[in-house]
Order: structure tokens, then C-alpha cells, then sequence
């Protein structure tokens, strides 16, 4: 017999065969998780609705450090973790879970890292209800899932607070260096992994500042910007070099940077905006969704933004109709209340349950007085010079399509006209013309437009020329864009090793 007494675990076993220690302390462990029986699903506060609609900041306040342990001991630590596969990055989330609990946060947080090059961005804005939360076994017990991102983004901002971030510096330089066209999400995560292997690495990006659509696309009370600004910091501390300001096709042409570099990656997201085809849509005050956010967000940046001085793109006393059901109409519609708008409509074509937006930012939407007119689609703007109302038509849900989806159909005699001052399009977005724009007309290019790729080596049909993210995938989530822009630098390292040795 002898007896064990363990800190770690605050309990005390005695037994004989020493196996059963193992055992002992499993059961200790799974009584410290396993909580979600008793201890109830919580959220960080979220601020009063009246509270919200008046300013831009983020509208979650973070966990306390004490919250963040006990949400995350409600984990079941699945055998088979559904929230894991569910993740398009496989976070190892039941492990930085249970670190968490047993207040190993530094380690909780380099768990996390390890497979997520911005956690604090994706626990922030990533659709949680559609992904790892909403195929929590415990989601599916009626429980209410575990608070996976608010413990996501707990972990790094209190890294951050810490000093546990580091600069993602190689330990040696391997002498080759790779062009990245793009500072979004992907291209971003390219850029750390890259450095990290030893490459000299140049991002070019034709805006003003890195982030992409994190910085221009997606509104601050989802993600405030100082959270985007401080990781181009560890990029620009670990020695990647930006070049923004910088068009391809206008400053260089890929075939230019390709003759500079080792290697490229394409990684420029998709931005053109898909077009309505109804009558009226060339009237003005009707715009893209993209153009509309970009303004907000310069503006919220404290640029000189002439469009939303004068009004042009300021919701401000107007009735605003957007048009769309995915997160984009989402962003739009909450902007449009903080601008001032007189009334805000989200136009969609299905129902509630069928909409591709998560379900949350709805909820958000609909407590900040957003109206949701579901089942309804433009037939028409009309006014004379600019758009004073849109002419809508009821729908019903038919017969399920080739992909089980059931198709809208027009309901006969129903159209109606509603008040519109400004008319928001959030129909999703497309690829640019990429051979044109970067004056290279070899590079293959989908039916749909997206840069035109071997899955398996992502590398298009040009050598040494990669592609990551929305330009092909097509338009998708930011950590998808994070996931692609990860194998993508994997990929790229395997290539030039695989030249390098050739050449040897």
C-alpha cells in the first residue's frame, strides 16, 4: 500500500497496484471537466442594445479569468471531438479547454496558437453557432454548448496582457524569399509561417493599410481594429516587409515579382460584388455592400472620408433597405443603426431558419431594431434620379433543389412597394479579373473566375505561383482564409526544398 498526495489535482489517493493511480487521477480529472450538469451555459456581458446602437466598440466584454475556467470545465472531453473536426483549422480545443480550467493559461494559449495564427480574430468573428459550438456534444444534449470562442479569445488577449506573444522570428534565414499578394487573413497567416521556416517575405496589398477585409469589410463592434493593427505589428517586428499601396498590374506585373521572388502566393481575396438584375438598380443611393462598409470603417479609422461627410454613404436619417441574408447583410444592417438611420430592413428571400448568416448576429440585429422581412425579394428601385422605394414580391419555399435546399418561389399578385433612401446590396462576392488586372493572361482561371489550382500542391498552373483563401476557394469564412493561407506556406516550403535539393 502507499499513499499519493497530488497538488495539482487537490486530492489524495491510496491503493496498491500502482496502475490504478492512472486511473484515480482520470476520474479526478473528468469530475474537475464535466460540469455542464450543473453549472449553466454563460456568455461574457454583452452591453444593453441602447447602449450599443450609439457606438462602433465590440459589444462583448471579455471573461474574467474565474469565468473563463469554470465555462470552459463544462467541456465533456469528447472521445471523439465534434468541435474539433467541425473547426476548418482543427483546433485542439477539448486540450486548451481543460488547460484552461486547471489555470494553465500560457499553455492553454500556445495550445491555441499552434494551430491558429490570429485566435483572437476567429474567436471574435468566427460563426461559433455554425461551427464548433454548434456541434458541441453538449449543444446537442440540450445542455447548451461550451463558450468556445469567448474562451478563445480570453486566452490570447490575456497572452497579449501578458507578454506570452511573441514575434514570430526564424531561428536562422534559409536565403529564399516569397511575394504575397494579399494582406488579408490568409495572406497574413502565409506571412508567419513562412517567416517562422526562414524566408524573407513581402506582403503587397493595394490598400493603405494590412487586414484586408478585417480591417475594411468587417464593422468595429465585431472586431475593433487595434486587434488587427497589433498582430501586422508581429508580422512587421518579425521583418515581413508591407508594401501597401501597391497594385499588382499597376506598380508590377506578376510576371515582374515572380522575377524578384522565389516564389508567389495569390492571395487576394474576392471583392467585386455580385450585381442584382432588376429594373432601376443604376439609381443612385443604391450601392455595394463592400463600398458601404469600407467608408464606415475609414471613417470609424479616422480617415478623411468625403463620401460619409457629405452623406452619400451615411445612413444617417434615412430609410435604409439591405438586401441579402448572409454575415455582410449582417455587418450592413448593425452599421446602418449606428450611423442613425430612420429605419433599417433586411430583405431575404427564405426564411429565418434557411438564412446562411449566423443566427446570433441576427439575434444582435434583431435587439438593436433591425426588421427582418423574411421570404421577400426585389422586383424592382424605383424613383426617378435616385431610389426612393423597392418594389418587393412575397415567396414561398418549394420543392428542395439538387442540394436538398428548398427553392423560393414567387408568390403571384403579392408584390408591395417599401420606403427606401438608401438600398444596401449584400448579395456575396466575386472574383476579380485576375489575368487582366495582373497583366498575365496564362494564369488559369475557374468558370467562376477564382485563381485555378491543384488542391493537392496548391499551385496554379503557373510554377512557383500558389493561391490561398476566397480567390480559390471562392468567397467563404475568415478561417478558411487562416486554414488556406497555413497549408498554403506548407506547400510552398515543400516546393522550394524539393528545387533547392534538385538544384544541389
Amino acid at each position: 500500500m502507499y499513499f499519493v498526495l497530488d497538488s495539482d489535482f487537490g486530492a489524495a489517493y491510496i491503493g496498491a497496484p500502482a496502475r490504478n493511480k492512472t486511473a484515480f487521477l482520470g476520474a479526478v480529472m473528468t469530475e474537475k471537466m464535466l460540469t455542464f450538469v450543473h453549472l449553466e451555459q454563460k456568455y461574457p456581458h454583452k452591453r444593453d442594445a441602447d447602449e450599443r446602437r450609439r457606438d462602433f466598440d465590440e459589444i462583448y466584454q471579455g471573461f474574467e479569468t474565474d469565468a473563463a475556467a469554470s465555462q470552459s470545465s463544462r467541456c465533456s472531453q469528447c472521445g471523439v471531438p465534434f468541435c474539433q473536426a467541425h473547426c476548418p483549422l482543427y483546433n485542439n480545443i477539448p486540450d486548451w479547454l481543460r488547460l484552461t480550467t486547471e489555470g494553465r493559461l500560457e499553455e492553454a494559449y500556445q495550445i491555441s496558437a499552434a494551430t491558429n495564427n490570429m485566435p483572437e480574430v476567429t474567436g471574435r468573428i468566427c460563426p461559433q453557432d455554425r461551427l464548433c459550438e454548434g456541434n458541441c456534444v453538449i449543444e446537442q444534449s440540450t445542455h447548451g454548448a461550451v463558450t468556445i470562442g469567448s474562451v478563445e479569445k480570453y486566452l490570447t488577449d490575456n497572452a497579449f496582457a501578458n507578454g506570452w506573444v511573441k514575434v514570430p522570428a526564424p531561428t536562422s534565414e534559409n536565403g529564399m524569399s516569397i511575394g504575397i499578394i494579399g494582406g488579408g487573413p490568409a495572406g497574413m497567416a502565409a506571412a508567419e509561417q513562412l517567416r517562422l521556416k526562414g524566408y524573407a517575405v513581402h506582403i503587397y496589398d493595394r490598400y493603405d493599410r494590412i487586414g484586408g477585409l478585417l480591417v475594411y469589410g468587417i464593422p468595429g463592434f465585431k472586431l475593433e481594429k487595434h486587434i488587427v493593427e497589433r498582430r501586422v505589428k508581429l508580422l512587421e517586428d518579425a521583418g515581413v516587409v508591407m508594401h501597401t499601396e501597391f497594385e499588382v498590374g499597376r506598380d508590377a506585373t506578376l510576371a515582374q515579382l515572380r522575377a524578384k521572388h522565389d516564389s508567389i502566393l495569390i492571395a487576394t481575396g474576392v471583392y467585386k460584388s455580385r450585381d442584382l438584375m432588376v429594373p432601376g438598380v443604376g439609381l443612385k443611393n443604391v450601392y455595394p455592400a463592400l463600398d458601404y462598409l469600407t467608408v464606415s470603417n475609414r471613417h470609424g479609422l479616422g480617415d478623411a472620408v468625403p463620401a460619409y461627410e457629405d452623406g452619400t454613404l451615411n445612413a444617417q436619417g434615412k430609410n435604409v433597405v439591405v438586401i441579402g441574408g448572409g454575415d455582410t447583410a449582417m455587418d450592413c444592417v448593425r452599421t446602418a443603426v449606428r450611423q442613425g438611420a430612420k429605419s433599417v430592413k433586411c430583405l431575404y428571400r427564405r426564411d429565418r431558419a434557411n438564412m446562411p448568416g449566423s443566427q446570433r448576429e441576427v439575434a444582435n440585429a434583431e435587439e438593436e431594431g433591425v426588421e427582418f422581412v423574411w421570404l421577400t425579394n426585389p422586383e424592382a428601385f424605383v424613383g426617378d434620379d435616385a431610389v426612393t422605394g423597392v418594389r418587393a414580391v412575397k415567396m414561398r419555399l418549394g420543392a428542395p433543389d439538387a442540394g436538398g435546399r428548398q427553392t423560393p418561389e414567387i408568390i403571384p399578385d403579392s408584390s408591395y412597394t417599401m420606403d427606401a433612401d438608401m438600398v444596401i446590396l449584400a448579395l456575396g462576392f466575386e472574383p476579380e479579373d485576375l489575368p487582366a488586372l495582373f497583366e498575365a493572361p496564362e494564369l488559369g482561371v475557374s468558370r467562376w473566375g477564382t485563381v485555378k489550382i491543384d488542391f493537392r500542391s496548391m499551385m496554379t498552373n503557373l510554377d512557383g505561383v500558389f493561391a490561398a483563401g476566397d480567390i480559390a476557394r471562392g468567397a467563404s469564412l475568415v478561417v478558411w482564409a487562416i486554414r488556406d493561407g497555413r497549408d498554403a506556406a506548407d506547400r510552398m516550403d515543400e516546393y522550394l526544398l524539393a528545387r533547392k535539393d534538385v538544384a544541389a
